[in-house]
């Protein structure tokens, strides 16, 4: 499986820590000082990367208040399309102040473009990598207009079919452009856990050979840790100050407190996971005597049979293993063994 390489130094796939992204989005409520506390606080709680969205309602929609353009439920049902991503979206002219922070507080900045515009704004603004919405992963041209920058892009995969997704990275790696990471969604608002299917994430790494990982908008953190679990390489979740602050985004939106322990749980599940091993652990070095072994239960003498009332397999572990106690019983005692000897070969005439 490729890895995914951001800055040249970040990599991200297998063997390497899961990519923590904290998705701004709307919660920035229109405010430029939210939205810079909205980076600090990202950062402080974990997250390796903060994430913006660049469009405006005229870039992603028009204004239309007819039914085709009205959202029917959900936490945005009543509202116009062109209504909604008139309040969510993220002015333009905030970007290079919001890089700038994110470059001061220390964590990495990309964003999702919505049309080529956005990719040309952001080109210019010095951005070195790309997310590609759930919705526009079925705009194959916007697609290749952003792989041909040739830089690294995120794709979510919501709502779309496996045939889908093969169009959408033929198209970007008919570009050229390899670097590629496939982010399993769930695109509901918020998405409920039982219609996760976190399995998909792992056989879309098995059939493109991909860098793969959550965008999760389910409440909690029970599916993001259960993805890094199940070879998340990235886990992107929805970032707020105050769900009580309101925006477009803040029902399904995760606190800093939560976020860290999110994190948290996170980086414990990485280092259970671990790596393939057998046999005695370090942390288990002290309890390998507590095993089972052979031990006299009672007193022997010199010269007499070792039997299945002197002998027995007990804890602990300082005698021969249980595999060598049919052997040893019949044998003849070479000395006095008193009771709670561990049995050895030498003791017996079983040599």
């Amino acid at each position: 499986m490729q890895e995914l390489h951001i800055h040249g130094k970040t990599r991200i796939g297998a063997d390497q820590p899961v990519y923590i992204i904290a998705e701004m989005s709307a919660n920035h409520t229109g405010s430029l000082a939210q939205a810079k506390e909205i980076i600090h606080a990202a950062k402080e709680s974990g997250a390796d990367c903060i994430k913006i969205q660049t469009y405006t309602p005229d870039t992603i929609t028009i204004d239309c208040q007819n039914a085709y353009f009205r959202i029917e439920s959900g936490i945005w049902a009543g509202e116009s399309l062109y209504q909604l991503y008139g309040k969510a979206y993220t002015p333009w002219e905030w970007h290079p102040q919001l890089k700038e922070e994110a470059e001061k507080a220390g964590i990495d900045f990309f964003s999702t473009p919505f049309d080529r515009t956005a990719v040309d704004f952001l080109e210019e603004l010095g951005v070195e990598f790309y997310k590609i919405a759930s919705f526009e992963l079925v705009d194959l041209p916007l697609l290749a207009y952003v792989a041909s920058k040739g830089k690294p892009i995120i794709l979510s995969t919501g709502m779309a079919s496996l045939y889908e997704i093969a169009e959408a990275v033929q198209m970007i790696q008919g570009q050229g452009n390899q670097q590629l990471a496939l982010l399993r969604c769930a695109s509901a608002y918020p998405a409920v856990t039982d219609e996760m299917n976190l399995k998909t994430m792992q056989h879309m790494a098995a059939v493109f050979q991909l860098p793969v990982g959550l965008s999760d908008h389910s409440m909690g953190s029970v599916a993001a840790v259960t993805a890094t679990a199940l070879g998340a390489n990235m886990i992107e979740k929805h970032f707020c100050l105050s769900r009580e602050a309101g925006g477009a985004d803040a029902s399904f939106s995760m606190e800093p407190k939560e976020f860290a322990a999110m994190t948290a749980d996170i980086r414990q599940a990485e280092k259970a996971i671990g790596r393939v091993c057998y046999g005695v652990s370090r942390q288990e070095a002290e309890n390998r005597k507590l095993r089972r072994s052979v031990f006299s239960v009672e007193e022997i003498k010199k010269g007499e049979k070792l039997t299945e009332k002197n002998v027995r397999v007990i804890r602990p572990g300082y005698g021969l293993a249980p595999k060598y106690y049919t052997q040893v019983l019949g044998q003849t005692a070479l000395r006095d063994i008193p009771r709670g000897t561990p049995i050895q070969f030498e003791m017996t005439g079983c040599l």
